[in-house]
């Protein structure tokens, strides 16, 4: 059951991985650095801080510190347990892949996946209350993550993982930053 769910799992990669073009890897390898999403973060920012103002601005960007640390840290045990080849190591599909960026490093599940979607997630619960149209945020987590298979660095598998425990992480982070704005740093 696993080896047929792995395989399935590979070729839909080599499908999407194949979709790409040379003369969208340039566009691919700039959506797949964080830092140049600086301005969308400013962004959000903004829209929280006009809703919500300065001091419980504050206290999201400590809760969103503490989820990118979580995520990270629980992305580096999944993939360090598993130990899983990233596509662009794999030798048995390598050569068959599209490879536009190359990484040593493990591939389950995908960090980017899980960062961008927790992150997300817990903003969008803020945000909700706030914005008709706030589920548009997730759009970024969707197109972030793609580029990972874009480039040849993730499997569908892990980007749907990652994006799963993002979503739980989000969620969790959500509800402890709720009950802890109640009780230390009250909506005044």
């Amino acid at each position: 059951m696993i080896d047929k769910l792995l395989a399935l799992d590979t070729q839909l990669l080599i499908f999407l991985n194949g979709l790409g073009s040379e003369n969208y890897d340039g566009f691919w390898l700039f959506i797949t650095k964080q830092t140049h999403w600086t301005p969308l973060f400013l962004f959000f920012l903004y829209l929280l801080y006009k809703k919500i103002g300065t001091k419980q601005l504050l206290y999201v960007l400590l809760f969103v510190t503490l989820l990118i640390t979580w995520t990270d840290q629980i992305t580096n045990l999944f993939k360090y347990s598993f130990e899983r080849l990233r596509p662009c190591s794999n030798p048995e599909i390598n050569t068959t892949i599209r490879v536009v960026k190359s990484s040593q490093s493990f591939s389950f599940f995908s960090g980017h996946a899980a960062n961008s979607m927790a992150t997300m997630m817990f903003l969008f619960q803020i945000l909700r209350k706030h914005y008709q149209h706030a589920y548009l945020i997730f759009l970024w987590s969707f197109i972030f993550a793609y580029s990972r298979i874009y480039l040849g660095l993730h499997y569908p598998i892990d980007i749907l993982c990652g994006f799963l425990f993002g979503l739980l992480s989000g969620c969790g982070f959500y509800k402890v930053y709720v009950i802890a704005q109640s009780k230390y740093f009250p909506i005044k």
